[in-house]
């Protein structure tokens, strides 16, 4: 189970959370695309005794990735593969050479599903999402793409949120041999 030590390398945005609701959603249409939403706002801060009910399947939460000063925190892959060693692999060793040093995966509720975390603090909602594009345009030469980046413009600006993880799979902490320092 993950501690609230491992939440905090996170940088939650707690002030609101996103919890699941049960149907199909509310239809939205954007730039050409019909996607559902699933997840309810609740302007409410997130707490420790939601996060609690979350970690013990009793609730779905998610959380956001984008302040309400149009800034990010993470820019995050959200992997969904059948290889979760070697996308490891690969993403570290393609962070480790762009120069970011701070980054942790996280296990979700779907085995073999992560979610790896770069942390690259302040930035803004357009530059994270060029960011996250490139990263993602970066690792696609060295693996199969299996995996969605966030936070991205071409979906609804609300569906920029993820579950709140359940497990450290893997972290990256201030390599001294990187060459960025």
């Amino acid at each position: 189970m993950i501690t609230d030590m491992d939440l905090k390398l996170i940088k939650i945005i707690s002030d609101h959370y996103w919890i699941k609701e049960a149907g199909i959603g509310q239809k939205i249409h954007h730039n050409g695309r019909i996607f559902y939403d699933k997840f309810k706002r609740v302007n409410e801060p997130l707490n420790r005794n939601i996060i609690q009910s979350h970690l013990k399947k009793e609730i779905l939460v998610a959380h956001s990735l984008i302040n309400d000063r149009d800034k990010v925190e993470n820019i995050v892959f959200d992997y969904n593969g059948f290889n979760a060693e070697r996308f490891w692999h690969k993403a570290q060793l393609m962070l480790r050479d762009e120069g970011f040093i701070n980054f942790t995966a996280y296990e979700t509720k779907t085995p073999g599903h992560l979610h790896l975390y770069i942390h690259k603090g302040h930035t803004t909602f357009q530059e994270a999402c060029q960011l996250a594009k490139m990263l993602s345009m970066k690792l696609s030469q060295k693996m199969a793409t299996e995996w969605k980046v966030f936070p991205s413009v071409d979906i609804p600006r609300n569906f920029n949120i993820l579950t709140i993880p359940y497990k450290v799979y893997k972290k990256e902490r201030g390599a001294s041999w990187s060459k960025h320092m």
